[in-house]
């Protein structure tokens, strides 16, 4: 039996979060560069956002490219960018054909100007799907949403909107780039890496987390499935005792 047939369909994660690691180290593995790796994660990324789409997943979001990823070698850099203007012109006609709603979180000042008009380009030409929304973290990193979160507090204060005593949770969650967006029930790494790497640090705090050996290049769909049935196996209680979470 397939990990595709031991999904519980009334029991899946409504938004899933994964770090794409390994592209790197597979290219090596190859006996290629490291370009090459991350040229062949595309693949990737196509087949998890059918199989995430094809099971009614809502959301979806890829670490696409991390703020501390501009201090890679300006070769790579510039491949990576490269890569994602070629992959966002030619799966937008897809995606849009897919029912998928692309949308996007990150520091996008610090894109190029081709980079930065193609993401855009393809937000609105996807933008009346209705199934999975695909988001792609992009020049993204928690630490510089919380910075720019505490800005906006900061001159909301200095502007007497808000008051230091009101200043709670749900404040600070309105203000984060996320705040329109569910905080995912499942994260994945790829890459046997235990770690999560400055990735949506306030919105994992009670997500489930899964790790796996695999590189990014050869995740496929049966490995999204068997990561979704792990999922769905653990208890997840929030803080409460289990008894509590029996007697819902």
């Amino acid at each position: 039996m397939s990990f595709r047939e031991k999904i519980n369909m009334n029991r899946l994660p409504v938004h899933i979060a994964v770090i794409m690691d390994g592209n790197g180290r597979w290219a090596v593995q190859h006996s290629r560069e490291r370009i090459f790796g991350h040229e062949q994660g595309v693949e990737s990324v196509r087949q998890i956002v059918e199989a995430a789409g094809g099971l009614g997943i809502k959301y979806l979001t890829l670490y696409a490219f991390s703020t501390e990823n501009w201090d890679r070698p300006d070769e790579e850099v510039s491949a990576l960018m490269r890569i994602m203007v070629q992959s966002l012109n030619d799966e937008g006609a897809n995606l849009l054909k897919n029912n998928v709603k692309l949308t996007a979180i990150g520091d996008f000042e610090r894109l190029g100007d081709d980079v930065r008009m193609k993401l855009f380009e393809t937000i609105d030409l996807t933008s009346p799907s209705t199934g999975l929304n695909l988001i792609l973290a992009l020049s993204y990193s928690s630490r510089w949403e919380i910075t720019e979160a505490a800005k906006k507090i900061a001159a909301d204060v200095e502007k007497g909107i808000l008051t230091t005593g009101s200043i709670s949770e749900k404040e600070i969650e309105k203000r984060l780039i996320t705040s329109r967006i569910p905080d995912p029930d499942l994260m994945i790494r790829t890459s046997g890496e235990l770690r999560i790497s400055n990735f949506l640090l306030w919105q994992l705090a009670y997500a489930e987390l899964y790790f796996t050996e695999i590189l990014w290049p050869d995740f496929g769909k049966e490995d999204l499935y068997e990561a979704i049935v792990e999922f769905q196996n653990r208890e997840r209680r929030f803080g409460k005792t289990s008894e509590q979470i029996l007697e819902k």
